[in-house]
């Protein structure tokens, strides 16, 4: 079963029966019918096979959150195309990379984004440019890249291709570079099609379901997960634009649209949270709210409680390559264990492994290994990396987690953020979810940094509740009363914020970075 299967199923009943049903809207301002989605994905399709596009060529996809989106991403995995679907924060020589590693032979990008790449367009394996102007403007696109007018006059009727097969090339999706070179994911259709199955089966998912994701779309955080079960469901997704990110916009928007299910990360949960007027905002529609990246901080969590006890509030797990959605919880469980992200996914498994492969015992520390029909396919043209991250179709994630007898599972950190101190393992999370139960922290990141006694020394990097409302001797009084010795931080940061990837993780490499060459440290003696 291909990706276009679902749609075509979907667009084809409604279509027949109601062809006007929203399928996908931008915030409040356009919209498109299951109808129009349907003719803008045939007419994109048969476009790119007029110029020369065939079954397993890669077809960049460089846009902003858009309707179009939508329809360029449809329109070349129905034609056996893989979509490899760019970071438009990427600079020019991330970019370079990724086209030239994916051999992306046409890009599809929004005005704005192809103009930084006027220097080395004329390097790069890609054949062909097709310029969006950016949100409907007039944008200044290069002479060098066709309109987007020559996408849309293609013939709106299903193009004559052979379907895919489950084990065909979906998606390529660059993993966020954190040690070398990013790496391109690959998805076959047969990945795609169970991950929305396991979805909509999880939670129900039908033509009523209005989801509301705020992330970009190049992420999986933002298209397959929840929006696309949503579309094979029949239901009606809303997306966000890309840029300056408001909570205030996005709990009207739920308000307008009556939105049921809504996915919000971590640090959206906080600033709304934060709202002294939050219970001004009509959300008697939620019924879902989905969160990932981090655990969501024990604090938010009871707020959540105390202001919509009737919303669902699950809390997921996963990665790109080993499946967005490897586990969940219930709301139950996010209540009574806020520091944990679940139990596997219909079709999933997950155990824990030591060094050496061999599962460990409840409630020890070991590196989850997921398996799932969701687990990538290989890593594009890195066959070392293919191997030592995919075991018999298991993916070893490279995170640490614990379960308990419960069966729920916690993730206490990556592998590479572990820090070994004195001849002792300190496990990150661990020493966060103390440090964050303090009343002027509003969130803790614990990172090691490079220590001539002790090899690294815990460090915490503190976001206060308000500038000046918590000092370094308070913080180290309040770990000396709840941790250990070994795991108390020797070093205290203090700062407005925490850099984030798109999906809300912590950039932890980036804090070493910035504090090894940071002079201005407290030790604690």
């Amino acid at each position: 079963m291909d990706i276009g299967y679902l749609v075509r199923q979907v667009q084809w009943d409604i279509c027949r029966t109601s062809p006007q049903s929203p399928s996908i809207s931008l915030e409040d301002e356009s919209s498109w019918t299951y109808d129009v989605l349907y003719k803008k994905a045939n007419s994109y399709s048969n476009a790119l096979i007029a110029h020369g596009i065939k079954r397993g060529d890669r077809v960049g996809i460089l846009l902003y959150n858009s309707l179009e989106y939508w329809a360029v991403y449809l329109a070349a995995v129905q034609i056996g195309a893989i979509a490899v679907r760019l970071n438009f924060r990427l600079v020019v020589e991330e970019l370079e990379y990724a086209i030239s590693d994916s051999g992306i032979k046409v890009l599809c990008a929004h005005c704005s984004l192809l103009r930084k790449m006027e220097e080395i367009f004329h390097t790069l394996p890609t054949q062909a440019y097709f310029a969006l102007n950016d949100y409907g403007e007039d944008s200044d696109c290069p002479k060098w890249a066709m309109s987007w007018e020559v996408l849309e006059a293609g013939d709106p009727r299903p193009p004559s291709v052979a379907h895919p097969m489950p084990d065909d090339g979906a998606m390529i999706m660059y993993t966020s570079g954190t040690t070398g070179r990013p790496k391109g994911a690959l998805w076959t259709h047969g990945n795609t099609t169970w991950f929305a199955a396991m979805q909509a089966m999880q939670w129900q998912m039908h033509s009523g379901t209005i989801s509301m994701v705020t992330g970009p779309m190049y992420h999986v955080g933002a298209l397959e997960d929840v929006a696309l079960p949503t579309i094979a469901a029949g239901g009606h997704v809303v997306i966000l634009k890309s840029t300056g990110f408001d909570i205030r916009r996005a709990l009207e928007l739920i308000g307008h649209h009556q939105v049921t299910d809504v996915v919000l990360f971590p640090f959206m949960i906080y600033s709304m949270l934060q709202l002294n007027d939050i219970e001004s905002y009509d959300l008697s529609s939620l019924k879902r709210i989905y969160s990932g990246g981090d655990p969501v901080l024990p604090w938010a969590v009871e707020r959540l409680r105390a202001l919509y006890p009737d919303v669902e509030f699950t809390q997921v797990y996963g990665l790109t390559e080993g499946t967005p959605i490897a586990s969940c919880s219930t709301s139950e469980e996010s209540w009574a264990h806020p520091d944990a992200v679940g139990r596997p996914m219909p079709f999933t498994e997950i155990t824990l492994r030591d060094d050496s492969g061999k599962i460990v015992h409840s409630g020890e520390v070991g590196e989850i290994w997921i398996r799932s029909p969701v687990v990538s396919s290989q890593y594009w043209d890195k066959p070392e990396a293919t191997a030592s991250t995919f075991t018999d179709g298991w993916c070893h994630t490279g995170d640490l987690g614990v379960q308990g007898e419960d069966g729920l599972l916690m993730v206490v950190g990556r592998k590479k953020d572990m820090i070994r101190t004195g001849g002792e393992n300190v496990y990150p999370a661990e020493v966060e979810d103390v440090l964050a139960r303090h009343p002027h922290v509003r969130e803790a990141a614990v990172i090691g940094l490079p220590d001539s006694r002790y090899v690294e020394a815990v460090c915490a990097v503190i976001v206060p509740d308000s500038p000046g409302s918590i000092d370094v001797e308070e913080i180290i009084g309040y770990a000396r009363e709840h941790l250990a010795g070994y795991k108390r931080p020797q070093k205290v940061f203090f700062t407005d914020s925490l850099p984030r990837t798109p999906s809300g993780k912590v950039m932890k490499y980036e804090l070493r970075e910035h504090y090894t060459q940071t002079d201005a440290v407290t030790t604690n003696t």
